[in-house]
């Protein structure tokens, strides 16, 4: 009887270790697999399994000390504890902003880790262990989950290693047999809004292909290429995202760039990188590159505020191209407008005017539009097809793109392009757009992967939100304590409400939203930083 409720208790860990290895999964997804950041998140948000194991622990502690209850008893109170929670766990696959993707990768990763699991329930089932250390083995069984997880991809790290470099090769054969002029974009922020209205110019004069959303890995491209590169491509704009040094030359690595364009040296991602002369340098792989092939580089002259960047750029002037709102830029913005069918944008080139449009949103895609200009004009296509071809700029998605609501408010969706210069652009806009009658409405859980400056920038930006809007709702207001101080400090009438989950945030606004609102979602924090993982 008792080998029974044992094998009982073992099966019920297993379907408890099934579900909840997927969400651990889900996590660790959207850390890129990297086992530090993981456990360092695990650790941080105290996402460890509490409830059930002290359930288990309570059920314990009643069998060893009191000696009454009966092994089986107790061993089927476990399996029955095991299948609650099991029963209960959501879905990461459907249950989440960012789903969980059961990629090939994390399918090997999943399964290598739930191995450990069922070989932990086959031991106790067949090792003939006393009850006592039985139970326990079971509590130490659901909190050493995560650990799997990072284990199976630690060894699996030589066959995932084996597999992305023959993705990666064929990828590399196939850009050698097309030969497109490889365009590498970076930049702290406004990176993927240039590629998309670049890559949206280039694709009405000439073929083109860029990496879509946010894609910017070796394997992300890797994919775009083996998928979707065609024999007649003749420029392939590629985003190169940093996350430390070495990240876009390991990029331009693999897809060498013969041309460059650099949008900015800003504070986004300021945890990773600790100050800004380190993202300078980070940022500047990208133009080491391309003068290794003598390339062209269209620089914004935000970027030359950096002593690093300057340096390099004086160094080798001919081969940049600055595009700002001084004298010295050699395309100079001279204005940016924003109205509500778009942006108009009145540049100078070489003594020539132009004045450009796109149905866009916030005044920093005016100069995003200049620098997609200012590259294209740097190959030879004539301005005038320029100006005509950015008038059908397709909105770019979740960067401020405009929407409509069932209620007639305006929606201004800047989900992922939270940045202390973006945002506030995006709370400008909100006079623009609202009707006479209407309301200002925020919602926000404020910026992420600030580092140091994460309180100050908060600070800044709530002072500035205090004005710029009517109504505040603030997710997981913990996070930004800085923001909501100095929004109260400002002393405006402006109402400012607090919620846990933007779901909530989501409800205030189905119920009270009218006719002539606009309503600003600026950031939507992934599922690690808003959700409560596990209690």
């Amino acid at each position: 009887m008792i080998h029974a409720a044992l094998a009982f208790a073992a099966l019920s860990y297993l379907a408890f270790a099934y579900v909840r290895l997927r969400r651990y999964l889900h996590i660790f997804q959207q850390e890129e697999y990297d086992g530090r950041r993981f456990l360092t998140w695990l650790v941080a948000t105290a996402s460890f399994d509490k409830r059930l194991s002290a359930a288990l622990a309570v059920l314990a502690a009643g069998a060893i000390l009191t000696r009454v209850a009966w092994p089986e008893t107790v061993l089927v109170l476990y399996a029955i504890a095991f299948l609650a929670v099991a029963w209960r766990e959501p879905d990461p696959t459907k249950a989440a902003k960012k789903k969980l993707v059961l990629t090939n990768r994390a399918r090997r990763i999943f399964y290598t880790a739930f191995a450990f699991a069922a070989l932990f329930a086959g031991a106790l089932v067949l090792g003939n262990v006393d009850l006592a250390s039985t139970l326990l083995a079971f509590i130490a069984a659901t909190q050493v989950l995560p650990a799997c997880l990072v284990l199976a991809n630690w060894i699996l790290s030589p066959v995932e290693s084996h597999i992305q470099n023959g993705f990666r090769q064929a990828a590399e054969n196939r850009l050698r047999e097309v030969g497109p002029k490889i365009v590498g974009i970076t930049g702290s922020f406004g990176k993927t809004s240039v590629k998309h209205i670049l890559g949206h110019v280039l694709q009405m004069t000439t073929s083109t292909l860029y990496t879509p959303g946010s894609v910017n890995t070796v394997m992300g491209i890797s994919r775009i290429i083996n998928e979707r590169l065609e024999d007649n491509c003749r420029y392939f704009l590629v985003e190169m995202g940093a996350y430390g040094i070495g990240s876009i030359k390991r990029l331009c690595q693999f897809t060498p760039p013969d041309h460059g364009i650099i949008t900015a040296i800003g504070e986004a991602h300021y945890e990773r990188f600790k100050d800004l002369d380190t993202v300078a340098r980070a940022k500047f792989e990208l133009a080491e590159a391309v003068r290794s092939r003598n390339g062209r580089v269209i620089i914004h002259e935000s970027a030359l505020e950096q002593p690093y960047a300057r340096a390099f750029v004086d160094a080798d002037r001919s081969r940049f191209t600055i595009v700002g709102e001084t004298n010295a830029a050699d395309i100079q913005i001279k204005s940016v407008e924003q109205k509500r069918d778009g942006l108009h944008v009145a540049l100078e080139r070489g003594g020539e005017a132009y004045a450009l449009f796109a149905p866009l949103f916030g005044l920093h895609h005016g100069h995003n539009m200049a620098l997609a200009f200012a590259f294209a004009v740097e190959m030879g296509i004539a301005p005038e097809r320029l100006v005509q071809a950015m008038r059908s700029t397709p909105q770019i998605g979740h960067r401020l793109e405009l929407k409509s609501h069932p209620s007639g408010a305006l929606y201004l969706d800047d989900a992922y392009n939270s940045n202390p210069h973006g945002f506030a652009n995006a709370l400008d806009l909100l006079d623009t757009l609202k009707a006479p009658s209407g309301r200002r409405i925020l919602v926000t859980p404020g910026m992420a992967e600030l580092g140091d400056r994460h309180d100050e920038a908060h600070a800044e930006i709530g002072r500035k939100a205090a004005h710029a809007t009517d109504v505040a709702l603030v997710v997981k207001p913990e996070r930004i304590g800085a923001f909501i101080t100095a929004f109260q400090a400002e002393a405006t009438t402006a109402e400012l409400q607090t919620y846990e989950r933007f779901v909530d945030a989501q409800a205030w606004l189905s119920a009270n939203l009218r006719l002539g609102d606009v309503v600003l979602i600026e950031n939507d924090l992934p599922d690690l930083y808003e959700r409560v993982f596990l209690t």
